[in-house]
């Protein structure tokens, strides 16, 4: 098998089992959201098909796509000629047009994905940012998660929107007024991390409303708290 069919049959293993993640933590409901992956080296990614239930994907149905998320079979690598990894006979997700908007126009991203988490949309439908008060925050977004502008689905307008708000922002997920959360990361399992964070801290700040005003954090301390916890803590 050549690399790049390796490389292809690893990220289609690794998208579908992501999106186990997603009913795991409650982030979506029946065929809603979806996971991506760029597939490394190569100008393609691979993302969930559209209408698919959770419990039936499988590997061999996450579909491969060009950064513009039109399904390719194959591609020329040059005197080797051209490498066939087929596609299920299944349409992409139809959020794919964002996903590759921001793949195109975000080279460090590796992963992208899109839930209709319920405390998260609740704060898109009110076209709200998640105020930083929690430390948790400081360290998983830097800030706020802020909202992105109204788009509707069906072309790039909300990749459009997803990366004009997130590239003067250090949070990896932004709420689409609207709509409900996307999230990015190095690669698809630092972005599911990041809208599993963005639900939790929606329902905890959403909370503390009800019993009263947060109290913010300042500056300073959400900078401290973000730079220790991206580059300091762990293993």
């Amino acid at each position: 098998m050549s690399a790049i069919l390796e490389t292809i049959a690893r990220v289609r293993e690794d998208v579908c089992a992501l999106h186990a993640e997603l009913t795991r933590y409650e982030l979506v409901v029946w065929t809603a959201g979806n996971v991506s992956a760029r597939v490394p080296g190569h100008e393609l990614m691979v993302i969930k098909p559209s209408g698919v239930s959770y419990q039936d994907l499988t590997p061999e149905q996450m579909v491969v796509t060009d950064l513009y998320g039109t399904p390719v079979r194959g591609t020329n690598i040059g005197s080797g000629g051209t490498v066939e990894w087929g596609n299920p006979a299944l349409s992409p997700s139809s959020d794919t047009a964002a996903h590759a908007y921001v793949y195109r126009h975000m080279p460090e991203v590796g992963g992208v994905v899109h839930t209709h988490s319920t405390y998260a949309t609740a704060w898109a439908a009110r076209g709200e940012a998640i105020p930083c008060v929690l430390t948790m925050m400081g360290d998983e977004f830097g800030g706020s998660i802020p909202v992105g502008p109204f788009a509707l689905i069906g072309d790039d307008s909300i990749g459009h929107g997803i990366v004009e708000t997130l590239k003067s922002s250090n949070s990896p997920a932004v709420l689409m007024q609207n709509h409900g959360p996307f999230t990015i990361g190095r690669d698809a399992r630092s972005a599911v991390k990041a809208a599993v964070m963005c639900e939790e801290v929606a329902r905890t700040v959403h909370i503390s409303r009800q019993l009263g005003e947060p109290l913010p954090i300042d500056k300073d301390s959400i900078d401290s708290l973000y730079a220790r916890y991206q580059n300091v803590y762990g293993q």
